[in-house]
């Protein structure tokens, strides 16, 4: 909006709660659904050791172990980058205000 204030999509206090949420809820419980899926796969597979269906179990298996690694990459990455922005805005809006703090200040203010 011209001539007015901006806001940004959330505040500094929103991005730390959602990093706290992505390490306290997501991960653990993705973690923990990742445990119980390899669990009972792992039981299917010895369960039908003798069919051919255990190889393509233990294929697509293998396959979700390969995306959960990489979703929680992905979460560690939001996280990281959650936290850091907020610093990073202040430090810019610190930086800033530092650049443009002479310009207010008149070589005739003291005269």
């Amino acid at each position: 909006m011209p001539g007015g204030a901006g806001t940004f999509g959330s505040t500094p206090a929103e991005k730390t709660a959602a990093a706290n949420t992505i390490e306290t809820e997501l991960q653990p419980n993705t973690k923990r659904a990742t445990e119980h899926a390899d669990e009972a796969t792992n039981t299917a597979v010895k369960g039908f050791e003798d069919w051919d269906t255990a190889p393509g179990l233990k294929k697509a298996a293998d396959a979700w172990d390969g995306q959960v690694k990489v979703l929680m990459g992905r979460l560690d990455s939001e996280k990281s980058a959650l936290r850091g922005v907020s610093g990073l805005f202040v430090r810019n809006d610190i930086d800033l205000d530092d650049q443009f703090r002479p310009i207010g200040q008149s070589k005739l203010h003291g005269l």
